[in-house]
C-alpha cells in the first residue's frame, strides 16, 4: 500500500495516505498521534508511525 512512498513523508502524503485536510494533518502530529519532526518550517513524517497509526498503535514522540 505505502510502497510507493519513500522512508519519510510530507504533510502531502500523509494527508493523501490518511485521507484527511491539512489541518488535521497537523493536529495529528501536534498531538504526537502520529510522529514527526521538523525541520524549518517544513514536517517529515517516517512512514513507520504513518503504519503503526494504520495499525491502530499509537507511536509515542521521542523524548530527547
Amino acid at each position: 500500500m505505502l510502497n510507493q512512498y519513500g522512508d519519510v513523508l510530507t504533510i502531502r502524503e500523509l494527508c493523501q495516505i490518511l485521507m484527511i485536510g491539512r489541518n488535521r494533518a497537523y493536529e495529528l502530529l501536534q498531538s504526537g498521534t502520529v510522529n514527526g519532526f521538523r525541520i524549518g518550517r517544513i514536517w517529515k513524517i517516517p512512514k513507520t508511525s504513518v503504519i503503526a497509526f494504520l495499525a491502530g498503535g499509537r507511536e509515542q514522540p521521542e523524548r530527547g
